[in-house]
């Protein structure tokens, strides 16, 4: 690579960086729909065409600020449950679960992109996925060790459920019972929503001591989806 190339290549780094940076200011000023690509470039101090040639539309910048915070929600968990790798099932999924909180405190506007309401007129692209699934793929992972090695409790499935159960579990997780699948996603939701009530304000004059509440109320979805503590 020439001197030019790369510092060309280092430039154009940056500048997507700052561009990001200050879209996430406009994100905690005034909410993910107002988010302007004239307003970014004014902020820096940029021509909106300059800006285009990084960001062709304002929903190919909310897509790069929704990979971004689901790579970062994502790696957070996979480093919360590579620290309690040697726990018991049950550990492991509840240390990913409150990694999962810390990270939407610590984040409350990019996990309102993510988790919130709906951005008017946008609809995600499929390249979003893959940094989405992350924390789902550890949740998984952790059932799929327990499967194979102390084992499983499988949880109730009804006849009627059966069919539905069966297609998400060739979609998810085809190694698994479709008992457990089923109640994986039921917990998947329950997670985000157990997240969204305490950081969207729903908990407030209910719940004073959130940490313990919501520890407590993983270590039940854990054994919703049949973990074993030891």
């Amino acid at each position: 690579m020439s001197t030019a190339h790369g510092a060309r290549a280092r430039a154009r780094t940056e500048i997507t960086a700052a561009i990001k940076d200050e879209a996430r200011r406009q994100l905690v000023a005034d909410g993910a729909a107002k988010l302007s690509l004239r307003a970014v470039a004014r902020e820096l101090g940029m021509v909106s065409s300059a800006l285009y040639r990084y960001f062709p539309s304002r929903d190919d910048l909310l897509t790069a600020l929704i990979i971004d915070a689901y790579d970062s929600l994502g790696e957070r968990a996979e480093a919360a449950h590579g620290k309690a790798a040697d726990a018991s099932p049950v550990a492991r999924w509840t240390t990913v679960c409150e990694a999962v909180r810390a990270w939407a405190l610590g984040h409350p506007h990019e996990y309102a992109l993510i988790y919130g309401s709906p951005v008017p007129g946008y609809t995600a692209p499929d390249t979003t996925v893959p940094a989405a699934s992350r924390v789902g793929l550890v949740l998984i992972g952790i059932v799929r060790a327990a499967h194979r090695g102390p084992g499983l409790t499988e949880p109730p499935l009804p006849a009627e459920l059966r069919p539905e159960a069966g297609r998400m579990t060739a979609d998810l997780a085809p190694d698994l019972p479709p008992e457990t699948v089923t109640a994986l996603v039921a917990s998947w939701a329950q997670l985000y929503g157990l997240v969204g009530f305490e950081l969207f304000g729903q908990f407030n004059r209910v719940v004073e001591d959130r940490e313990t509440f919501f520890r407590h109320a993983v270590e039940r979805l854990a054994h919703g989806v049949g973990l074993r503590a030891a």
